[in-house]
């Protein structure tokens, strides 16, 4: 597989005018900010790589904002596709998000979204693997990706949490939950949420 950002995702924009999602609103650059309340999360046109009409993706902002004690966490986004998971969730309080891919492209987009939304003094992109960011902990680890990648990397990214940390796992269809979940829950993770939907499920777990 090429990179880590679920295939899935990799789309362009369909649409021309703000998106709600739970309680974000997902603007594309050139269209003017809505007023309310909902947070809003500014994204390039040109970017793929997950733009937030995905089930997926909508479904862990939706989960983002469940979380509790967000506020002065610090993440991992790993396969961050256009990085609206990392720049969602410093928008709810993160103190900062690394957000890492392997594809080159989907960190330049990474990058571009980031300066968009004013965050780059709280999200960090990088462009490789999952060993570039070292062996630092995280309170919170968003991986929206290929479920064969989850359950590759399933030591690694455990190993990346600190105990009692978060991690939001997404991009995983539906034949393949029950193999995801037993994986995570052999390295000591317990299972808080679960969402189905129509193709893929979302787990939230927590590190024992």
């Amino acid at each position: 597989m090429g990179h880590l950002t679920n295939g899935a995702l990799s789309h362009g924009w369909s649409y021309l005018h703000p998106l709600q999602v739970g309680g974000f609103i997902i603007v594309p650059e050139d269209a003017p900010l809505p007023l309310g309340a909902h947070i809003p999360l500014i994204m390039g046109k040109k970017g793929a790589f997950g733009s937030g009409e995905h089930e997926t993706t909508a479904s862990c902002l939706e989960e983002l904002e469940r979380i509790p004690g967000l506020t002065g966490m610090r993440g991992l986004d790993l396969g961050s596709g256009t990085g609206i998971l990392a720049i969602a969730a410093v928008q709810l309080g993160a103190a900062s998000v690394v957000a890492v891919d392997i594809d080159p492209n989907a960190a330049a987009s990474c990058a571009a979204n980031v300066r968009l939304n004013g965050v780059a003094d709280r999200v960090f992109t990088v462009c490789g693997e999952l060993a570039s960011v070292g062996r630092a902990l995280y309170d919170l680890l968003m991986a929206n990706i290929y479920a064969d990648i989850h359950l590759a990397l399933a030591g690694e990214m455990v190993a990346r949490v600190r105990s009692g940390g978060w991690l939001l796992l997404s991009g995983i269809p539906l034949q393949d939950k029950f193999d995801v979940q037993r994986r995570f829950a052999s390295l000591g993770c317990v299972q808080t949420d679960l969402r189905i939907m129509e193709d893929y499920v979302t787990l939230v777990m927590r590190k024992a």
